[in-house]
């Protein structure tokens, strides 16, 4: 199973872009997009491709409920 994390689009060149996430930066191709996207824009990444665009107030709720996990499973470590 794969899940896609939302990542935000903060350099766009053509059909490349350098995302973030968690303050993790990568380039991905914007090939496989079928709409625009600029700078601002959520989208989600899969083996090196934007696959989807996502509202941007998904993509920060998706990143919150994912703290939550993250935080959740960091007390159970603890524990």
């Amino acid at each position: 199973m794969c899940v896609a994390i939302p990542s935000c689009i903060v350099v766009k060149e053509d059909l490349m872009a350098i995302v973030e996430v968690y303050g993790a930066q990568r380039r991905v191709s914007l090939l496989l997009l079928p709409e625009e996207v600029v700078v601002g824009d959520y989208v989600l990444v899969h083996a090196g491709f934007a696959i989807q665009k996502v509202d941007p107030a998904v993509g920060r709720e998706s990143l919150d409920l994912f703290d939550q996990v993250l935080a959740s499973m960091a007390r159970t470590d603890h524990a």
